[in-house]
């Protein structure tokens, strides 16, 4: 019986299945009747795509005809391929998302949720996984790791998306469930202390960009993509081009936010987007969570708040006011009323005006 030996080999910078045998007319055919196969004159071997399924078809070929040895370790070939098949699910489900024009960042943040969860389960065909498999997820991976419930909701979130467009799967998606909501206040700044921190900043674009998220009420990103063309000062208006939920919106432009760009127009002369950096191109992220801690840091404010505070403080501050709530939610960009209405928890409109049973009592000095 004819001996054939399997290497994996580098050949033109790709991995390769190579087969090793004594020259034999029935060999030659066998190694020709599988897919893929190609001769090289240089290394005198038959060889093919290095994957799991092709050595399972030389395997299965050469079996009856060769004694068969393999000079590699199949467990590290077959994670390969597993990694493989994540990468390829992604990208389909990235190619979904991107057809259905979800924002890039919503697009990163689920295929960044996918990966995770098919990479818990890599050695589970995609077929075989059930919601039970979901909730051992979320109690060996989430719970355990003490994630957030509102990481856990973005996991939710991908992974039903994704299995509500797979064919031939275990997974009943609507029972997939969510994490139970946590009811929490949002961390509102005074006018005072806005006041301080906007003051406390001597450099012209730093203290622009917080008043300008302040003034209108903007989202980190929403005031990083704005573009000079996005501010009328005829009409005294700011347009916000894809928001979140892919939603356009108009907000007025501040007298005072208006004064602020001017003289910072004047100093430093974007030339696309209103904010750019000292290479151009937008600003960053995370230098403007920096800008915003140096202002909190020289203002002494010792709340522990980020930059969103900001915009809460905003809309906070509109509803004490006087400003109506439905306004309030269309300059926010909320889709339901329901989120805007968590400020009416916060303002001193109502909760300032109610007086303690205890200024009643007659207490001993």
């Amino acid at each position: 019986m004819h001996t054939i030996t399997l290497s994996k080999i580098e050949h033109r910078g790709q991995a390769r299945l190579a087969l090793d045998f004594a020259f034999n007319h029935a060999m030659i055919e066998t190694a020709k009747q599988i897919k893929d196969y190609q001769y090289s004159n240089t290394l005198k071997k038959w060889h093919y795509p290095y994957s799991a399924k092709n050595i399972a078809l030389v395997k299965q070929a050469f079996m009856s005809v060769a004694t068969i040895e393999v000079n590699f370790t199949e467990a590290e070939t077959k994670t390969q391929d597993e990694e493989i098949a994540i990468s390829q699910h992604i990208q389909k489900f990235k190619n979904w998302l991107n057809s259905k024009r979800y924002s890039q960042s919503t697009v990163g943040t689920y295929c960044d949720a996918l990966n995770i969860f098919l990479g818990f389960y890599k050695s589970k065909p995609l077929h075989e996984i059930t919601n039970d498999d979901v909730i051992t997820f979320n109690v060996d991976y989430i719970l355990a790791k003490k994630l957030s419930a509102s990481y856990q909701n973005q996991i939710v979130n991908a992974l039903k998306l994704f299995f509500s467009v797979i064919e031939n799967k275990k997974i009943n998606v609507e029972q997939i469930h969510r994490p139970k909501k946590a009811f929490k206040l949002p961390t509102v700044l005074s006018l005072e202390e806005v006041e301080a921190m906007l003051n406390s900043l001597t450099n012209i674009k730093h203290k622009t960009m917080l008043a300008l998220i302040y003034s209108a009420g903007l989202r980190r990103g929403e005031l990083l993509y704005l573009q000079i063309k996005d501010v009328d000062s005829k009409r005294m208006l700011l347009s916000i081009k894809s928001a979140k939920g892919n939603r356009d919106r108009v907000v007025p432009l501040s007298q005072t936010a208006l004064q602020l760009l001017r003289a910072y127009y004047k100093e430093f002369a974007p030339s696309t987007y209103l904010f750019e950096g000292q290479k151009g191109g937008k600003y960053t992220e995370t230098s403007l969570e920096e800008v915003f801690h140096k202002a909190k840091k020289l203002a002494k404010i010792n709340k522990s708040v980020s930059l969103h505070a900001l915009r809460h403080s905003y809309a906070t501050h509109l509803l004490e006011g006087g400003t109506n709530l439905r306004y309030i939610q269309e300059l926010l960009g909320h889709k339901s009323p329901k989120t805007t209405q968590i400020y009416t928890h916060v303002s001193q409109d109502g909760i300032g005006r109610v007086v303690s049973p205890l200024e009643k009592l007659n207490l001993k000095k």
